[in-house]
């Protein structure tokens, strides 16, 4: 029983000393629209949801946090993130969700 003992010591010295789980992010004042879908006090990932006709799906960030278009890509360099300041609208073809801070 002893040798138990010792043995599970380091694993409970270890738990001891881990980090508490990660703060959830805070919620954005205001509004997030994408498309005809208005988000209020958003907080997270939302999808971005292209129209069949191809034209562009706007994104309007009307929060007090920036936002990141996200996208996805099979060549060897991603294209560069879109990025929304509070404020900051457009359209876009691209894009696989829209994250919230």
């Amino acid at each position: 029983m002893r040798h138990l003992a010792r043995l599970l010591t380091p694993l409970a010295k270890a738990a001891l000393g881990a980090p508490a789980d990660p703060e959830p992010p805070a919620p954005a004042s205001g509004f997030l629209t994408i498309g005809s879908t208005t988000y209020i006090n958003p907080v997270g990932t939302y999808p971005l949801l292209h129209s069949a006709d191809g034209t562009p799906t706007p994104v309007i960030n009307d929060t007090d946090h920036p936002v990141t278009i996200l996208t996805e890509s099979n060549h060897a360099l991603p294209p560069p993130a879109l990025v929304l300041t509070p404020g900051e609208r457009t359209e876009t073809r691209r894009g696989n969700g829209v994250r919230v801070g």
